[in-house]
């Protein structure tokens, strides 16, 4: 169990029919809450952060990617499920060369600005490093649309099943990720997928696929877009709301105790409040995946 391969096990995903949800992490709680919840349904995680977040130039302190990297290591490997650990969507092909230095196992260059031709030899480039030090590599065809302001496009570009099986031929990526009615950072609701369009990407491309935006595709969707092969599918959104929720509707005013809020593990700790609604959360979406029980 532990830490396992990225693309190993997104390989034997796609050829049983079942999805892994990579369960986006902010810090130790998330994680912890992750690997709760996976550890109960005995089904097979990906971990991980969001690269552009972390290497954003407006982050001030920056982010010690080092750490975050030993962090999401460290808890895979005390997992009693298979799990991999993701530097996802990052623009920055230094942060994700740092990220497969670092000890992330799974990487995604991801540059939503760049042409064609240069996201292309970009990503070809990753690959040959990643793959030198037996580290998994994501890529994206297509723009998902956005959900809400400061998330890339309205519009998004759904993904060209003849251009996407042309695309992993000149990069070798291991899974790619594709737009096809997937929507990111959708903070209401939910939208059911282009599935013809999966379908034939499906058809075309011998690689797991991916799915970001996974809190706003619907249930039924997202079940049939795994029986069409997608293996990985991403969720953020989600569990951060749950996260929040639960920090409203549990935050006292008259605590004047600073251990009681932070780090005593009690019943009124918020890091354990955190942890325990990312649990929840992921349990809420993780059967729509048929991983339960493939650990």
């Amino acid at each position: 169990m532990s830490l396992e391969p990225a693309a190993e096990l997104l390989r034997y995903a796609r050829r049983n029919h079942f999805a892994i949800g990579y369960f986006e992490s902010w810090d130790l709680a998330s994680l912890e809450g992750t690997i709760d919840a996976a550890e109960r349904s005995r089904a097979p995680a990906i971990l991980g952060f969001n690269g552009e977040f972390l290497s954003r130039p407006q982050r001030d302190p920056a982010a010690r990617l080092e750490s975050y990297a030993a962090m999401a290591r460290a808890a895979a490997e005390s997992a009693r499920v298979p799990c991999a650990v993701m530097f996802n969507e990052c623009s920055s092909d230094a942060w994700v060369r740092r990220a497969i230095d670092a000890g992330f196992n799974m990487v995604m260059l991801a540059d939503p600005a760049a042409e064609l031709s240069d996201l292309t030899r970009r990503v070809a480039e990753i690959v040959r490093l990643a793959h030198s030090r037996e580290v998994a590599v994501e890529a994206e065809l297509g723009l998902l649309p956005a959900g809400s302001e400061g998330h890339g496009e309205a519009a998004g570009s759904l993904t060209d099943p003849a251009a996407a099986a042309e695309f992993i031929g000149q990069t070798g990526a291991d899974v790619l990720a594709v737009s096809a009615g997937n929507i990111h950072v959708l903070l209401a609701g939910q939208r059911p997928l282009d599935l013809e369009r999966l379908s034939a990407i499906a058809q075309r491309v011998e690689v797991p696929l991916a799915l970001h935006g996974g809190t706003g595709i619907e249930s039924d969707s997202l079940r049939a877009a795994v029986a069409l092969g997608v293996a990985k599918v991403n969720f953020g959104t989600y569990l951060k709301q749950h996260v929040l929720a639960a920090w409203r509707r549990a935050l006292p005013g008259d605590v004047a105790d600073p251990h009681r809020l932070l780090g005593d593990g009690g019943e009124s700790d918020l890091l354990v409040i955190a942890r325990r609604a990312v649990c929840d959360a992921v349990l809420e979406r993780i059967e729509t995946l048929g991983c339960v029980g493939r650990a």
